[in-house]
């Protein structure tokens, strides 16, 4: 028996997330049509309401539902630092932390150019106009990929010569792990970014 046709779009829209296949959008379909029409309506709402509140920072590209975010409007925050995330996401994991302070800038991405993004796909020539309001270093904080990589190494030719510091975030063996399992790249990070005790 053919499933019937609002059941079948809930199951294409779902497998349009990021990691959801297709018996994953199947279960939450069933889940969402055997809960209560008042649980459907909250999603829907929360959906709706997401869409039409949150936006992008003006000067950091951070989510916020104000413009500018609760970053860039703090008095609190030490405005001579900038640490630079690829995506929102990574805000967040910076901030538990607890240890920065300073303000952030979003790039939205990473250089790729196997998937075509290049630079003028990122969010920087806002950074490099924010360099100008006494920016003193720079901490590149790009995920520790290939993409990541190529896009820390850009920012940094394109920094260094405004006289601004520019720093990369430590990598290396996680706490917590035996270094029988660390592969040979992530060991070259770890003796490469060593410091003394």
């Amino acid at each position: 028996m053919p499933l019937p046709d609002p059941l079948l779009r809930l199951i294409e829209e779902l497998q349009r997330l990021p990691g959801i296949g297709p018996k994953g959008a199947q279960r939450l379909a069933f889940y969402i049509l055997k809960s209560p029409a008042e649980q459907a309506e909250r999603l829907a709402d929360a959906l709706r309401e997401l869409k039409a509140s949150v936006t992008y920072c003006s000067i950091c590209n951070n989510i916020t539902d104000v413009d500018p975010c609760a970053y860039c409007r703090s008095d609190e925050r030490d405005r001579h630092v900038i640490c630079v995330v690829e995506e929102p996401q990574n805000v967040s994991a910076v901030e538990k932390t607890r240890e920065f302070k300073g303000l952030y800038h979003v790039l939205m991405g990473a250089l790729s150019p196997l998937h075509g993004i290049g630079p003028d796909n990122l969010k920087i020539k806002g950074l490099l106009a924010r360099i100008q309001d006494g920016v003193n270093e720079v901490i590149l904080a790009t995920n520790p990929n290939v993409d990541g990589e190529a896009t820390a190494i850009y920012l940094a030719r394109l920094l260094k010569p405004l006289g601004v510091r520019v720093t990369r975030i430590a990598m290396g063996v996680p706490v917590g792990s035996d270094l029988e399992y660390a592969d040979e790249v992530t060991m070259h990070k770890a003796l490469e970014g060593r410091r003394e005790v």
